[in-house]
């Protein structure tokens, strides 16, 4: 093939992009995976990832005044920290405009944010496929569970997924690896609260892309919780650990870093998309890639941008608008709000290394006529019991702690929680294309438009008073609610703009993840999403993103893309 001439473009390397790259190279395809960011290569290129915390001059959290200047954005919250902050989307040449308040924290780098997620890794159920239709709220997935839990085994069985099997019908099991235990502390509150709600609430060990025991070249998790650093054993599941290696031992693969997608070209005649148009983020050249087929996989508004910015002289709303759909509904997970306390007894017992998972309480409320609520969907619960401080166990609020908290000696069991609470997706809450800011290329900016509503708002009450509660039963003292300030993006979950569905009137994608107006572009990240769930949601991209891959291969053999 010449040069720029390729079978396949896959746009974006992180949870989903690698899996495409991945699924596309090992079907036969000639593969040009872009990544807009620099390169970060397995093992070589984890520079810190055995530094210890006290080898950091503010002890790798409290960001300098020059971190704060560079970094408006991410200063908000829990990512502004010296470990890994190469990690993270410059704020000042990556800009966006907010009309209402969105913390949006990005990874542009080869891998993407597969290096600093939370690893919690979760199946959706039908209650999740069909609660839009039920709730008669927005529209109705295209799929539903027996149409994807194929694809969940698929990809489980890949990057390792570590849990126990409870036969949840809410929250379907997966294919586990052996579970990490919960420490002696969580079993007591587990078997407490078990007995007292009979059962209605269960409290278990996290689900997470760990493996514990050996994958191909993978080896066991160390147990030393300084996953963000990168691992050398490739512990947890990443791009680079997992799916970009079997990409690249296809031979098909040619990974460019350093390349911005400014649109997707579009022919007019045979309705098809023809490659890409890319920038050079070094040079500010810029350059054209053809192909059959491409995937967005950029994050959920990266895609959705790239679909804003492309064929704007057919639709003045870009590709995929014609629904009028593209760039709303967007959604995240609301979450910073919830209860701990103090545990008494247990003194002479401790656990093993610093584990990177705690306990998850799966949602309870809205499953049948004896869990109603004043507001429809659910929550559920991340934390742990420690002698060091519980948010060391969820990754979104595990930076902060004083050194004395990790490293003194053992102290009281504290024992506490999070929610994860799902948001609608409201068709007002919108991102769009800000014409008067420009970023350091001369691209326009994003501009968000996002909020919770009432229907947050309630859950949010619930979502303390009900940890508060539990924690009480099971004999934990000085239990406290809390509820810090929350904005949309916090929780790194951002889903919805390019939403699926089963009528193009209505819905960016069609039940395959190929855009209605363009059957030879398909979106498997979270810009696909018609509903959020309360659960993470990177294992259901992975899944979408595997399925969508094989039809379009499929699909490509058959000569019908």
């Amino acid at each position: 093939m010449a040069d720029n001439q390729y079978d396949a473009i896959v746009v974006g390397s992180g949870i989903s992009g690698g899996w495409a790259a991945k699924e596309l190279t090992e079907k036969g395809l000639k593969v040009l995976l872009l990544e807009r960011g620099h390169n970060i290569e397995h093992i070589k290129d984890y520079v810190e990832q055995n530094k210890p915390i006290w080898e950091y001059p503010h002890r790798h959290y409290r960001p300098t005044k020059q971190m704060v200047e560079d970094y408006p954005v991410l200063k908000r919250d829990y990512p502004l920290n010296e470990r890994n902050l190469s990690y993270w989307a410059s704020d000042k040449d990556n800009p966006y405009t907010e009309t209402k308040p969105f913390d949006w924290f990005r990874g542009y780098h080869v891998g993407g944010r597969s290096l600093m997620w939370g690893r919690q890794s979760y199946r959706w159920s039908d209650l999740d496929f069909e609660a839009n239709l039920k709730d008669g709220i927005a529209i109705d997935w295209p799929i539903r569970y027996n149409d994807i839990a194929p694809w969940y085994s698929y990809v489980e069985k890949f990057i390792g997924v570590s849990g126990s099997k409870e036969n949840l019908s809410q929250l379907p099991d997966s294919e586990f690896l052996p579970p990490m235990d919960l420490n002696v502390v969580e079993k007591t509150v587990a078997s407490r609260i078990k007995e007292h709600y009979n059962n209605a609430r269960t409290l278990i060990i996290g689900r997470v892309a760990h493996v514990t025991k050996a994958i191909k070249d993978r080896t066991p998790c160390q147990f030393r919780n300084m996953c963000w650093n990168g691992c050398q054993f490739g512990g947890y599941f990443s791009t680079q650990s997992s799916t970009l290696p079997a990409a690249v031992k296809t031979g098909n693969l040619t990974l460019r870093p350093f390349s911005i997608v400014k649109e997707i070209l579009y022919d007019k005649n045979t309705k098809k998309a023809t490659g890409v148009t890319v920038i050079d983020a070094e040079t500010n050249e810029e350059m054209v890639f053809s192909s059959k087929i491409v995937f967005l996989c950029a994050s959920a508004f990266n895609s959705t941008w790239i679909l804003m910015n492309s064929a704007k002289d057919v639709w003045k709303d870009g590709l995929g608008s014609s629904s009028g759909e593209l760039g709303h509904n967007a959604m995240d997970h609301h979450f910073r709000v919830g209860a701990s306390g103090d545990f008494e007894g247990h003194e002479d017992s401790y656990y093993y290394g610093f584990r990177p998972n705690g306990f998850y309480i799966p949602r309870y409320q809205n499953l049948d006529g004896n869990s109603k609520r004043d507001y429809i969907r659910g929550f559920g619960y991340q934390g742990s019991a420690s002698r060091n401080g519980w948010k060391s166990q969820v990754a979104e609020m595990n930076i902060g702690k004083d050194l004395k908290d990790q490293f003194g000696e053992p102290g009281n069991w504290s024992i506490g929680a999070t929610a994860f609470g799902e948001m609608l997706p409201y068709h007002e809450n919108k991102i769009s294309l800000d014409p008067n800011k420009k970023d350091k290329w001369g691209l326009p900016v994003l501009n968000f438009d996002v909020e919770i509503k009432e229907n947050e708002k309630k859950m949010r009450e619930d979502m303390k008073n009900d940890m508060k509660e539990m924690l009480e039963i099971a004999g934990a003292k000085n239990v406290k609610v809390f509820e810090s300030d929350y904005a949309p993006g916090m929780g790194i979950h951002e889903m919805g703009t390019a939403r699926m569905g089963r009528d193009p009137k209505t819905s960016v994608l069609n039940g395959n993840n190929q855009v209605w107006d363009c059957l030879n572009v398909f979106v498997t990240d979270g810009a696909c999403m018609t509903s959020a769930s309360c659960v993470n949601p990177s294992l259901t991209y992975m899944a979408l993103t595997a399925r969508a891959a094989n039809f379009a291969a499929e699909e490509l053999k058959k000569g019908n893309l």
